[in-house]
């Protein structure tokens, strides 16, 4: 089963392209939708490119007061889950730290495609890495992630949040086949773990010390 993984660098929306492609890796039936607590007044900005394409039906998860276990078993009935954005530590406490972490990643073997946004997306590999400027701290943080995909490190709101130096950083101390540092309204796809397809504004990556620009 072929496995589908969309990681944006900012907050919603889907990039055009990416919300298509979405759409069409779906079954029919609702994509489960995983937020921090207080997160439903923006929720639509995350389902609206989707039900452009017919995409009706969606569950709301808010965490932590959603329990565990009915995130669980609506994850196991969802054709889709969409991770949004927000404070990268909670999300990393509320789905990476309890068993929801397990069923993201039974759902995604199976070939259920995830979609991860700013912190949803800096969960999704083996290692999340938070940036000092997202926590607020003097030096990024790490911690482990869902690993949907291997050997990756991502930054995002690279450019907005002139975070260069923080991939720098991160690079120097920590191997990995592959970095991404990737712009606001802009996405990049991996099937099956390898890269695919970028969509929307630049993704960068650093190689021995040297920033390039990959789209």
């Amino acid at each position: 089963m072929d496995k589908h993984l969309f990681l944006f660098g900012g907050g919603s929306p889907f990039t055009a392209n990416f919300a298509k492609e979405f759409v069409e890796l779906t079954s029919p039936g609702p994509i489960a939708i995983l937020f921090i607590d207080g997160g439903e007044p923006i929720i639509h900005r995350y389902t609206d490119r989707l039900s452009n394409f017919g995409q009706v039906e969606y569950f709301n998860l808010p965490l932590p007061s959603t329990s565990v276990e009915e995130a669980i078993r609506i994850i196991k009935g969802s054709t889709g889950i969409i991770i949004c954005g927000g404070d990268t530590a909670k999300y990393a406490e509320c789905i990476v730290d309890t068993e929801i972490a397990d069923a993201v990643r039974n759902a995604y073997e199976k070939g259920i495609p995830v979609a991860g946004f700013s912190a949803g997306a800096l969960i999704s590999p083996e290692l999340c890495v938070i940036s000092a400027r997202d926590g607020g701290w003097d030096h990024y943080q790490k911690r482990t992630g869902l690993g949907l995909i291997k050997d990756t490190l991502i930054a995002v709101h690279f450019t907005e949040w002139n975070e260069q130096e923080h991939l720098t950083q991160m690079t120097r101390d920590i191997y990995t086949a592959h970095n991404y540092g990737i712009d606001e309204q802009t996405g990049i796809y991996f099937k099956n773990g390898n890269l695919q397809a970028f969509d929307g504004g630049h993704v960068y990556t650093m190689e021995k010390g040297s920033l390039f620009q990959l789209h």
